[in-house]
């Protein structure tokens, strides 16, 4: 089962990385498929707690440097096509699910128009606003440590959840596991705008298999605030060319206000069912 984690943990981020490229409708498809995807992931998983079986995020890098769209959907393609071939280690349930999906899936892909991918350009515009060259390197740096974090953060909470019996405490990470999806999809869409998209690299196991949860919550409510500020600095820092771009990004700043009492809660929690 690890080894058909691991194929459906990079056909999932292919997937994903196939809708920041795009620039039509296919581009929703992709999201849906990738999100599908990623549930197949987590049931998956939820097999691999229960029989007790050992794994880690560990995958192999994904190659998505392409010209054309057509050549990561056939690559897509196949690594869901050899995903088919390894089901017959979860529950037939499980399997009849993700063998149908698959073949939906496949099916939609290939029939999807190829378009030109200027995901990799470097050209470091986005949507025609003009920023001055330390804005544009502000920002820059920006979305590549949080596309990175936001994938961070999908894969720890998802792992936590995965290995939490805590109802109160599941409810919340999933709630971070949501949030952070939805930064990583703006995020990877700005970077394909301005020709840097990159794929997260891979986390060290020790950040999701966590042994001190206490001290998790309260890395975690440091890393937020962090965050806040980074937010802020890149809000005022654009703010002259874009004011737009600006409020998007104290959108997200406040976003992590709700965050941090999220984890403050799970906290509190945590310490009393501790003390129980």
């Amino acid at each position: 089962m690890k080894a058909l984690a691991i194929s459906m943990h990079e056909a999932w981020l292919a997937t994903l990385m196939a809708g920041f490229m795009s620039n039509t409708s296919s581009k929703q498809k992709l999201f849906d498929f990738s999100d599908i995807l990623f549930r197949h992931f987590t049931w998956i998983e939820a097999e691999m707690v229960m029989a007790k079986e050992p794994y880690d995020y560990n995958r192999e890098a994904i190659p998505i440097k392409v010209e054309k769209l057509s050549v990561i959907l056939h690559n897509i393609i196949q690594r869901l096509n050899q995903i088919d071939l390894q089901l017959a280690v979860v529950s037939p349930d499980l399997s009849h699910r993700i063998t149908h999906d698959i073949q939906y899936i496949t099916g939609v892909l290939a029939q999807l128009p190829d378009e030109e991918v200027t995901a990799f350009n470097t050209l470091r515009k986005l949507d025609n606003i003009e920023l001055s060259s330390e804005a544009t390197d502000a920002l820059t740096l920006f979305l590549f440590e949080e596309s990175y974090k936001e994938y961070e953060l999908i894969m720890i909470y998802n792992y936590l959840k995965a290995h939490s019996d805590d109802a109160y405490i599941n409810r919340i990470f999933q709630i971070l596991v949501d949030e952070s999806f939805f930064h990583l999809k703006s995020f990877g869409d700005m970077m394909a705008k301005m020709g840097i998209l990159g794929v997260p690299r891979t986390i060290f196991k020790e950040m999701y298999q966590v042994e001190d949860i206490e001290a998790f919550f309260l890395a975690g409510i440091d890393e937020e605030l962090a965050a806040k500020e980074e937010c802020k600095k890149l809000s005022d820092a654009v703010a002259t060319n874009s004011p737009q771009l600006a409020q998007f990004f104290d959108f997200i700043n406040n976003q992590e206000n709700y965050h941090i009492s999220l984890m403050k809660d799970a906290l509190a929690h945590w310490e009393k069912e501790k003390n129980v």
